[in-house]
C-alpha cells in the first residue's frame, strides 16, 4: 500500500503535490518523493520519513515545473529500510520516464530475468517498481520506434505491459516532453482516480490513489480509472483514455474499505464511510447471534478506522457508544510500522484509556480488524487495567487467515494470529472474555450493494482466493524469504537527499 499522485497544470505543481501527499500520508509513512519536470528536465527529491520531514523550503525550491508526480511509501516488496528504493524511479531512455507505483508484482523475479536476458536492461534494487518502470520503458521503445509518441503508441505499450505483469499495480508515470500516463491492473485491485480543476492559469488534471487527495486540493472527481484502462494526459491538458486489457474486471481490495483508505474517500463508486457503517450493521447481527447484547454496558471503538462500524453496531444493539481511548496523533499507524518490536512498543504510546468509561463496566471493544493480534492483546489489557469488569472484542473484518501478495503488509502466514487458529484460541491469546468476528460473505454483500458494477473483491487475506489465479506456494516462500532477508532497520540518523544529477539544491 502506497499513495501516489500526478499532476499536469499551467502553474508550478510542487506545492500542489506536497499538499496531495499530506492528504495521502495515511497510505505510507516510510518514505516520500516528488519529481517535477520543466521542459524535458527532471527534478527529484526523495528520502525516508514523513512528508513534512522530507520536504523543506529549500527542497521545494529545487522542484520547478508545471508537471509532476509524488508518492508516499509503505514498503511491501524489496527492502523496507533502503532509501535507494524510495520512489519515484527514473530511467533516461526512451524519452526519460519517471514513475510511481502502488501495489505488488507477483512475478517480479521472473520479469527481472526477462529484463536482463531478453530486454538487456539492468535492475539494481530489489524493488518491483524498478522492474515495472523498465518493462514500461522497453514497451514504449518498441511501440514508438522511429515514430512520434502519440497516445495510440502509448496505449500499445500499456497493452504489452499488461500482458507481461502479474499482480496488483496502479501506476502514474511522466514521459519527458510528452505528458502524464496513468494505468491500473486488469483486476482493479489497487485504487486510482482522476479529477480536474479550472484555475486562474488554466485547466489542471490530477490523478491520485484516493478521491480525498483531489477534493482536498480543489479538484472535482471525474471518475475512477477503470481496471486495465490507461489514461494519457498531454502537456496541453487534453485527456486521452483507452481500455488496454483483454478481460478487465473490477475487483477492488476489500482491505481498502476495512482499514487502508480514509473514510471521506469514494473508491470505485463506494463511499468508504458508508461501507464501514454497513459493516457495523452486519457485525451487530453477528454479535446478536453469538451473545446477548444485555451483557454489554458500553461500545467503545479502537481509534480510528473502526469508529463508523462501532457507532452503527451500538445503535443496532441499543447500547451507548463512548470514546474510551484517546489517540496520540503524533504516533504513526501501528499496522504499517516495520518491525514487530516497534509495533508492540508503540501501542501504549499511541493510545491512552479514559478510566471512567471502563471502570466497573462490561465493555465491547470494536476494531476494524485483527491482523497479528499483538495490538489487540495490549488493548484488551489496557481496558482491564482501566477497571473494566469484562472485556469483549469485536472485529469489523473477518479473521485474517491468509497472506496477502497484492501490496498489503501481511505476506507471511506465521505473522497472522488467525492462521490455523480457531476463534476460541485467538480469544485466549488476546485475553478477551468474548471475541466476535465479521462474516466474510456478509461483508462482501453489504459493500457490493453500494455499487452494482462491482464484479467481486480481492479479499484473499480473508477467504484465501487469489483473484489473479496465478499464486503458488513458491510465491509465498519467496515473499517470506525476502521479508527475512530485510533484516532490522538501521537506526542511524542518515536522511540523505536522493536527487537526479541536474538538481541544484543540496542538503
Amino acid at each position: 500500500m502506497c499513495g501516489i499522485v500526478g499532476v499536469i497544470s499551467r502553474s508550478p505543481v510542487n506545492q500542489l503535490i506536497y499538499d496531495a501527499l499530506l492528504l495521502l500520508q495515511h497510505r505510507g509513512q516510510d518514505a516520500a518523493g516528488i519529481v517535477t519536470m520543466l521542459g524535458t528536465k527532471c527534478f527529484m527529491h526523495k528520502a525516508r520519513g514523513m512528508v513534512r520531514d522530507v520536504f523543506r523550503t529549500r527542497n521545494m525550491r529545487g522542484l520547478p515545473g508545471n508537471v509532476g508526480l509524488g508518492q508516499v511509501r509503505y514498503p511491501t516488496a524489496g527492502n523496507a529500510y533502503s532509501e535507494e528504493e524510495a520512489q519515484p524511479f527514473y530511467v533516461n531512455a526512451p524519452f526519460g520516464i519517471v514513475l510511481v507505483h502502488n501495489g505488488n508484482l507477483t512475478n517480479a523475479q521472473a520479469l527481472k530475468k526477462e529484463l536482463f536476458d531478453i530486454d538487456r536492461r539492468h535492475i539494481n534494487t530489489e524493488s518491483d517498481t524498478e522492474v515495472l518502470i523498465n518493462i514500461l520503458a522497453h514497451e514504449l521503445e518498441l511501440a514508438a520506434r522511429a515514430l512520434p509518441l502519440t497516445p495510440d503508441a502509448v496505449f500499445r505499450a500499456v497493452r504489452a505491459v499488461h500482458k507481461r505483469l502479474r499482480g496488483s499495480y496502479a501506476v502514474v508515470a511522466l514521459i519527458a516532453g510528452h505528458g502524464l500516463l496513468a494505468f491500473r491492473d486488469p483486476f482493479g485491485i489497487r485504487p486510482l482516480c482522476f479529477g480536474e480543476a479550472d484555475t486562474a492559469d488554466g485547466h489542471e488534471v490530477m490523478v491520485a490513489s484516493e478521491s480525498v487527495a483531489l477534493e482536498g486540493t480543489g479538484h472535482k472527481l471525474v471518475r475512477d480509472v477503470a481496471p486495465g484502462e490507461a489514461i494519457f494526459i498531454d502537456l496541453e491538458g487534453r485527456t486521452h483514455a483507452q481500455q488496454c486489457a483483454e478481460r478487465p474486471s473490477l475487483n477492488p481490495c476489500m482491505f481498502e474499505f476495512v482499514y487502508l483508505a480514509r473514510p471521506d474517500s469514494v473508491m470505485d463508486g463506494v463511499s468508504v464511510y458508508q461501507a464501514r457503517l454497513n459493516m457495523g450493521e452486519t457485525l451487530a447481527q453477528r454479535l446478536i447471534s453469538t451473545m446477548p447484547p444485555s451483557e454489554i454496558d458500553v461500545v467503545i471503538p479502537i481509534p480510528e478506522s473502526s469508529r463508523p462500524s462501532a457507532m452503527q453496531l451500538a445503535q443496532k444493539i441499543g447500547k451507548p457508544y463512548r470514546e474510551g481511548f484517546v489517540k496520540n496523533r503524533y504516533v504513526g499507524r501501528t499496522f504499517i510500522m516495520p518491525g514487530q518490536g516497534m509495533r508492540k512498543k508503540s501501542v501504549r504510546q499511541k493510545l491512552n484509556a479514559i478510566a471512567s468509561e471502563f471502570k466497573g463496566r462490561n465493555v465491547l471493544l470494536v476494531d476494524d480488524s485483527i491482523v497479528r493480534g499483538t495490538t489487540s492483546k495490549e488493548i484488551v489489557q489496557m481496558a482491564r487495567d482501566a477497571g473494566a469488569r469484562k472485556v469483549y472484542m469485536a472485529s469489523a473484518a473477518p479473521p485474517v487467515r491468509f497472506p496477502n501478495v497484492y501490496g498489503i503488509d501481511m505476506p507471511t502466514k506465521d505473522e497472522l494470529i488467525a492462521h490455523n487458529r480457531s476463534t476460541e484460541e485467538i480469544r485466549q491469546y488476546i485475553g478477551a472474555d468474548a471475541l466476535i468476528y465479521q462474516d466474510v460473505a456478509a461483508m462482501k454483500k453489504v459493500v457490493a450493494t453500494l455499487n452494482p458494477k462491482l464484479q467481486g473483491f480481492e479479499a484473499s487475506c480473508f477467504d484465501g482466493v487469489y483473484i489473479t489465479g496465478d499464486i503458488t506456494a513458491a510465491d509465498f516462500d519467496a515473499l517470506a524469504t525476502q521479508r527475512l532477508s530485510q533484516g532490522e532497520e538501521d537506526e542511524g540518523d542518515d536522511r540523505s537527499r536522493l536527487a537526479l544529477q541536474n538538481a541544484t539544491e543540496t542538503r
